[in-house]
């Protein structure tokens, strides 16, 4: 189950990186760049996750340091696209923004259901589950930026979303690395 589960999640995030990619390039939006990003990393993570499932738990406790790591990692460089659409200047669409964000919030909520169904969940899978909350937080955040970019006719919301998911990206790997690390402590205590 969990593995089937991991395997329709991978699919339905590299589509969305896919899609939020070819929007925001198209509508010339940071928060769809950087949505993309964190998709992106999410689908190498459920890769990793995939990868530690049939594995011990070390190996699970190192898959969930490399995914927390790589979410870091993936947050800087939507920090510098933002920073670079700051400098140079862009000219998003509200509406594209907006249409994408909640194609990807009902696909989100999909994942989210289907993570949820899971008993048991080992840290993978709850880094699993953090994502997909991320993902969804991160969508409703577009919306209201493109509201504001089509009403305001001016970049600074996406510019401000883009940051603010670079902010919940690097939020989730520490808060997987910390699972992690708990995880690492007991597994200590108990001798696993």
């Amino acid at each position: 189950m969990e593995r089937r589960t991991l395997w329709i999640v991978l699919a339905l995030n590299i589509g969305l990186a896919v899609a939020f990619f070819a929007t925001g390039a198209f509508g010339d939006s940071s928060a769809l760049i950087a949505n993309g990003l964190d998709n992106l990393s999410d689908s190498f993570v459920y890769a990793i996750s995939l990868f530690a499932l049939s594995r011990s738990d070390k190996w699970k406790r190192g898959a969930a340091n490399i995914s927390g790591g790589l979410l870091i990692l993936f947050a800087a460089g939507i920090l510098y696209d933002a920073w670079r659409r700051y400098i140079g200047g862009s000219d998003p669409l509200g509406t594209i923004m907006i249409a994408m964000a909640l194609m990807a919030a009902a696909i989100n909520a999909v994942c989210v259901w289907l993570l949820a169904k899971l008993k048991d969940p080992d840290v993978n899978i709850r880094a699993a589950n953090t994502f997909s909350y991320n993902d969804f937080a991160a969508n409703l955040g577009i919306v209201v930026a493109g509201g504001l970019v089509a009403w305001l006719g001016t970049n600074w919301p996406d510019l401000v979303v883009g940051v603010i998911v670079a902010g919940i990206a690097a939020w989730g790997g520490i808060d997987i690395l910390r699972d992690a690390h708990g995880e690492h402590h007991k597994a200590v205590h108990t001798g696993k």
